[in-house]
C-alpha cells in the first residue's frame, strides 16, 4: 500500500490505526541558580547552566544548547530507523548546527519570541546509494524526526541542508 500523499513517503513501521502513547519522564532540581541536575531513568545525571555572560555559571550547556543537541540526536536515531524501512546502507552521518535567537526575548521584552527565531542544521550522510534513494530518506526523516517536527511547528526558520557524501570517506566513531 503505497501512500497517497506523497509517493516518497514509506509505509509506518507501526499499526497507523492503533494508538500507541509512549511515556517520558524525567526529574531535575535547581538550587536557586542557574545550573539544573537533571535524571534520565538510571543514567548518570545531565546538567544545564547558562554561560556567565548570561548570569550562568558557565558548567554545562544552556537548555537552549540542549535542544540542539536533542534534535541532532533525534535526527540520528530517525535516519538511522528510516535507512533500515528502506534498506538504504549507510556508514555514518555528520552533523553542525546552530540557531539564532534574540536574547531580548527570554528577558521578557514585550513582542520578542524567547526562542529561537532560526536555525542552521547542515547534515552529511556517507553512503553510496543512488541519489534517488538519498532523497527519499532526506524527505522521510524530515516527515518523521519529532524535534524537527516541534521546531517546524513552532515557526523556527530552519535551514537543512543534506549533504551525500562516499562512505569511504566517514571518519567518524561514537565511543
Amino acid at each position: 500500500m503505497s501512500n497517497m500523499i506523497d509517493p516518497d513517503i514509506i509505509e509506518p513501521s507501526i499499526d497507523p490505526h492503533t494508538k500507541k502513547i509512549g511515556v517520558r519522564h524525567v526529574k531535575a532540581t535547581n538550587a536557586a541558580g542557574t545550573r539544573t541536575k537533571i535524571q534520565v531513568r538510571d543514567f548518570e545525571p545531565v546538567y544545564t547552566d547558562e554561560p556567565a555572560s548570561l548570569g550562568g555559571t558557565n558548567s554545562a550547556p544552556s537548555p537552549l544548547e540542549t535542544v540542539l543537541v536533542v534534535l541532532v540526536g533525534c535526527d540520528g536515531v530517525i535516519i538511522n530507523g528510516v535507512a533500515n524501512a528502506m534498506g538504504f546502507a549507510y556508514a555514518g552521518v555528520d552533523f553542525a548546527c546552530e540557531s539564532q535567537i534574540d536574547v531580548r526575548g527570554p528577558k521578557g521584552v514585550p513582542g520578542i519570541r524567547p526562542y529561537f527565531e532560526s536555525g542552521k542544521l547542515d547534515i552529511t550522510v556517507y553512503s553510496d546509494e543512488p541519489e534517488a534513494r538519498f532523497r527519499q530518506l532526506c524527505r522521510n526523516v524530515e516527515f518523521r524526526c519529532p524535534v524537527m517536527n516541534l521546531l517546524a511547528a513552532a515557526k523556527v526558520d530552519m535551514q537543512v541542508t543534506w549533504v551525500q557524501a562516499p562512505a569511504a570517506q566517514y571518519a567518524g566513531s561514537v565511543a
